[in-house]
C-alpha cells in the first residue's frame, strides 16, 4: 500500500513539474525557427544581427519572442528531421539560411511562413518561381550570387595580375546543375584565364581535390557558395595558405577568418531585412504578397595578413577599392 501511495505521490509531482515547465511558454509569443546547414559558429555574426534588428523592432528574447535554433552542422541528411522538429514545435515562421535548408523547409511544409535569408539563386535552385511573385508561403533575398562569380574572378586577376591557372572550388546544386563551372568558365576565357575545376560533392572529395591543384600547378583559388564548402572553412584556408596560393572567397567569414580576399553581399545587412520580413508576417502579412528583394550592399574584404604570409603585395589601385581592409 505504502508503495503504491508512493508511486502515485511520484507520478502526480512529475506531472506537476511537467505543467510548470509548459507554464513558463505562454500562449500567443510567437516562435521563430532557425535552419541552417552549417554549424552555429560559422554565421554567428549573420544570425546575431537578425537577432539586433529583431530587438530594435521591438522582439525581445525570451520575454516577447522565442528563437528555436536548429544547426545541420554540415550533414544535409539531417534537414528534414531538423525542419520536422520545427514544425512539430508549431512555429510560426522559419527563417532559413542557404538553399538547402529553405529546400528542406518547402518540402516539409506548405503553410508555414519560410524566410529565406539569402539564398544565392532562388529562381535557379527552385525554391521561388520568379523574385516579384514568390507564391505560397515563401519569400526572402538573394544573394546574387551567380552574377558575381566573374566579378570575383575580376578582383583575384586584377589583385594577382600574373596568374595564369585559376583552380575553382565548387559544388553542383538545385536545378543550375553544372551551371556555376560553365559561368566560371566563361569569365576565365574572357581574361584569359585557364580554369580547373574542382568538384566536390562529399567531405571525402576534398582531399582529391587539392591534390588535383597541386599536380596541375594552380596558381590561385576561387570558390562557389554553399554549405559543404561553407562547413570545410578552415580545411580550405589552411590549403590556401600552405600551398601560397593568392584566393578570393564568396563571404566575408573566410576574409575574416585568415582568407586574403572576399567579395559579396553584405551579409548582416540582408540578415537585418531578413527580420524586417519576419516582423511584416507576424503583423499578418502573406509571403507571397512579399516579393522577394535582391542584396544591395556589396563588400571587397582585403586581409593583409594573410597576404603577408604568402609574400603577395595587393597593387594600391585593389587596396584603394576595398571596403574593408584587415591589417
Amino acid at each position: 500500500m505504502k508503495r503504491t501511495i508512493t508511486v502515485l505521490a511520484l507520478c502526480s509531482m512529475l506531472f506537476a513539474l511537467c505543467f510548470s515547465v509548459e507554464a513558463q511558454q505562454p500562449a500567443g509569443i510567437p516562435r521563430i525557427g532557425i535552419l541552417s546547414g552549417v554549424s552555429g559558429s560559422v554565421f554567428s555574426a549573420r544570425v546575431e544581427a537578425l537577432r539586433q534588428r529583431l530587438r530594435e523592432l521591438g522582439y525581445v528574447e525570451e520575454k516577447n519572442i522565442v528563437i528555436e535554433y536548429r544547426y545541420a552542422e554540415g550533414k544535409g541528411e539531417r534537414l528534414p528531421d531538423l525542419v520536422a522538429e520545427l514544425v512539430r514545435l508549431k512555429v510560426d515562421i522559419i527563417v532559413t539560411i542557404g538553399p538547402g535548408p529553405t529546400l528542406a523547409a518547402k518540402k516539409a511544409s506548405g503553410t508555414i511562413p519560410i524566410v529565406f535569408a539569402g539564398a544565392s539563386d532562388p529562381v535557379g535552385t527552385g525554391i521561388v518561381s520568379s523574385l516579384a511573385r514568390p507564391g505560397g508561403n515563401i519569400t526572402g533575398l538573394s544573394l546574387m550570387a551567380p552574377d558575381l562569380d566573374g566579378k570575383r574572378l575580376e578582383l583575384l586577376k586584377e589583385a594577382v595580375p600574373k596568374i595564369a591557372r585559376v583552380a575553382f572550388l565548387w559544388r553542383s546544386s538545385g536545378s543550375r546543375g553544372n551551371l556555376p563551372l560553365t559561368d566560371m568558365e566563361a569569365a576565365a576565357k574572357a581574361l584569359g584565364l585557364k580554369l580547373l575545376s574542382l568538384e566536390v560533392r562529399s567531405l571525402d572529395d576534398f582531399e582529391g581535390a587539392f591534390a588535383r591543384a597541386k599536380k596541375e600547378r594552380a596558381q590561385a583559388l576561387i570558390t562557389t557558395t554553399g554549405s559543404l564548402i561553407n562547413t570545410q572553412q578552415r580545411r580550405v584556408l589552411d590549403f590556401a595558405a600552405k600551398n601560397r596560393l593568392p584566393a578570393i572567397y564568396h563571404y566575408s567569414e573566410f576574409a575574416e577568418a585568415g582568407g586574403l580576399m572576399s567579395y559579396g553581399p553584405n551579409n548582416a545587412d540582408v540578415f537585418r531585412r531578413a527580420a524586417d520580413f519576419v516582423d511584416k508576417i507576424l503583423k499578418g502579412a502573406k509571403p507571397a504578397d512579399l516579393p522577394v528583394q535582391q542584396a544591395t550592399k556589396f563588400e571587397l574584404i582585403i586581409n593583409l595578413k594573410a597576404a603577408k604570409q604568402i609574400g603577395l603585395t595587393i597593387p594600391a589601385s585593389v587596396l584603394a577599392r576595398a571596403d574593408r581592409v584587415i591589417k
